[in-house]
């Protein structure tokens, strides 16, 4: 089984930059669509951007962060990432990695796994 790590989160001023870790453990020769999400108090879950660690398709992202996000993975060190620039207030949430198993084509919420415990950013104006 994975599990998973997130760290990197904190505060940041709008238009700034701040990078997420997810490093995970476990069955870590296997290939996985790893998701970030987010959540914010009274807001549903959503889907922030996802990689798949085969490398066989492009990422995916959110309309709300395409152009100002991005996912990457380095598989030697177990670790994806995520990218934030041009920050926003909006941006502010609880920030959660995830793992599904095979390609991100077609993942649902329901086909992630393994979650990680959060780590807060949060994007002052």
């Amino acid at each position: 089984q994975v599990r998973l790590a997130e760290s990197g989160g904190g505060s940041v001023q709008a238009g700034g930059s701040q990078r997420l870790s997810c490093a995970a453990s476990g069955a870590t020769d296997e290939n996985f669509c790893m998701g970030w999400f987010r959540q914010t108090p009274g807001k549903d879950r959503e889907e922030v951007a996802t990689v798949y660690t085969g490398g066989e398709h492009n990422p995916y992202y959110a309309d709300s962060v395409k152009g100002r996000f991005s996912i990457s993975q380095d598989n030697a060190k177990n670790t994806v990432y995520l990218q934030m620039n041009s920050l926003k207030p909006e941006d502010t949430a609880m920030y959660y990695c995830a793992a599904a198993g095979g390609t991100c084509i077609g993942v649902e919420v329901a086909d992630f796994r393994y979650w990680g415990q959060g780590t807060q950013v949060t994007v002052s104006s």
